[in-house]
C-alpha cells in the first residue's frame, strides 16, 4: 500500500500541462486533438476531480491518464477565514511540504494569491517568508491547484462565484521559477478553461532583473509589480539582500526596458516600516527614482503586518503614511494606500505556515519523547 502512495505522489499534475501541451500529449498517446479538448474541458469547467467522471473518454484512454498523472496534488490542511471575508489556506504537497494559498474579496471580484515557492532565498529581513530557506520549486500544477482548489471551496458550498482575479505574491519569488510561472498564467488565462483574463493576473516580483527582461518579450499582457520597498541602495539593502545582485540601477534599466517594449504600467509595492522607509526623505527620493516614468508608474504603499521573529520592524503610523502619500501625489506619482485584509487572522505571507510547521516539530518532539 505504502509503495503505491508514493507511485502516486511521484506522478505529476495533469494541472501542469498547458492545452497546447495536453494536445501533443494525446496526439503522441495515440489520440486525435479533440480528445484533448474533452479532457481539458472535463478539468476546467466542469472541474472534475476523477478521471473517472470524464463520461466521455474510454475507458482504456483514462487508463493512460490515470498511469501518467494525478488531477490534485494538494491536500487542505488548514483553512482560517476572516470577518471580513478573507480566506487563508494551508495545502500540503505530495512530499508533505507545506504552501499558502489567500483568497481576497475585493469590490471588483474574487482574488486569489498564489505561492509558487516552498520557502524563499530573497532574504527580506522583514518577511515571514524567507523565515524558512527554499526547499524546491512548486511544479506549474502545485501552482494552478491552488486556484482550483479555492475554486472549489465555492463550487462545494453551491456559490455561483468564480475566481476573477490573480496576484502571484505568494511565498517565494515567482521569476525565480520562471518556466514553471509561465505555463501556469498560458493554462489559468486560456479562454477555453478557467479564462481569468491577462489584465486580471499580476505577477510581483523582488527585482530579478534579467528576468523581468525576459518576461517583458513573452507578449502576455500580465500586470508586473515590484517589490521596492525603499528609494535608495542604502535602504534596499539592509532590508532586502537581492538588492546587492540587483541594484537599484539595474533594476531600474530592466524596468526601463520593461516599459519600453510593453507600454504597460509597473506598480510599485512599498511596505511601510516605522522609521526605516517612512520617512519624508525617503517619499522625495521615492518621487524623483519615479519621475521619468510618472504616466506608468504606480505605488501601492503597504501597511506592515508585524512577524515576531522580525521585532525590530514596526508598522508606521497613519499619520506618517499619510504624510508619504501625500509628498508623492504632491509630485505627481500615482499611488493608493493598500486596504488591509485578514487583519484578524495570520495575515503576513507565511505566518500560517511558520506556525503549523512549529507545532508539528512540538508535536513530534512530544511523541518521541514518550516513545524514548
Amino acid at each position: 500500500m505504502t509503495k503505491t502512495i508514493q507511485k502516486e505522489q511521484m506522478k505529476p499534475s495533469i494541472y501542469g500541462l498547458t492545452r497546447d501541451q495536453l494536445i501533443e500529449w494525446a496526439i503522441e498517446n495515440g489520440a486525435k486533438k479533440f480528445r484533448a479538448t474533452q479532457i481539458w474541458d472535463w478539468l476546467y469547467k466542469k472541474r472534475v476531480t476523477s478521471f473517472d467522471d470524464m463520461t466521455n473518454i474510454s475507458k482504456d484512454f483514462i487508463e493512460k491518464l490515470k498511469d501518467q498523472f494525478v488531477i490534485n496534488p494538494l491536500t487542505q490542511r488548514l483553512v482560517q477565514e476572516s470577518k471580513d471575508g478573507t480566506v487563508k489556506y494551508l495545502f500540503e504537497l505530495p512530499d508533505n511540504m507545506l504552501v499558502e494559498t489567500v483568497l481576497m474579496r475585493q469590490k471588483y471580484g474574487l482574488s486569489v494569491c498564489v505561492t509558487t515557492q516552498v520557502g524563499c532565498n530573497i532574504g527580506c529581513t522583514f518577511c515571514a517568508s524567507g523565515l524558512i530557506k527554499k526547499q524546491r520549486d512548486l511544479t506549474a500544477g502545485e501552482i494552478t491547484a491552488q486556484i482550483m482548489l479555492v475554486q472549489k471551496y465555492f463550487d462545494e458550498r453551491g456559490l455561483d462565484e468564480r475566481v476573477s482575479h490573480i496576484v502571484v505574491m505568494g511565498i517565494g519569488e515567482p521569476f525565480d521559477n520562471y518556466n514553471n510561472l509561465i505555463n501556469f498564467i498560458r493554462t489559468v488565462n486560456d479562454d477555453h478553461g478557467l479564462a481569468i483574463g491577462a489584465r486580471h493576473i499580476t505577477v510581483s516580483t523582488s527585482g530579478l532583473a534579467h528576468k523581468i527582461k525576459e518576461f517583458a518579450g513573452t507578449g502576455l499582457q500580465i500586470n508586473l509589480a515590484i517589490s521596492l520597498h525603499a528609494p535608495n541602495n542604502e535602504v534596499r539593502t539592509s532590508i532586502m539582500r537581492i538588492n546587492r545582485q540587483f541594484p537599484i540601477e539595474t533594476l531600474f534599466e530592466a524596468i526601463n526596458y520593461y516599459l519600453d517594449k510593453t507600454n504597460r504600467r509597473v506598480t510599485f509595492e512599498y511596505i511601510m516600516l516605522s522609521g526605516v522607509n517612512d520617512r519624508p526623505e525617503h517619499a522625495r527620493e521615492l518621487a524623483t527614482l519615479l519621475k521619468d516614468m510618472k504616466k506608468l508608474a504606480y505605488v501601492n504603499l503597504i501597511p506592515y503586518n508585524p512577524v515576531s521573529e522580525h521585532d525590530q520592524y514596526s508598522r508606521s503610523s497613519k499619520e506618517d503614511v499619510l504624510k508619504f502619500y501625500d509628498i508623492l501625489k504632491k509630485n505627481g506619482i500615482n499611488c493608493v494606500i493598500r486596504q488591509e485584509h485578514g487583519t484578524d487572522i495570520d495575515a503576513a505571507c507565511g505566518q500560517l505556515r511558520s506556525k503549523t510547521m512549529k507545532k508539528d516539530k512540538t508535536s513530534k518532539t512530544a511523541v518521541e519523547s514518550v516513545t524514548v
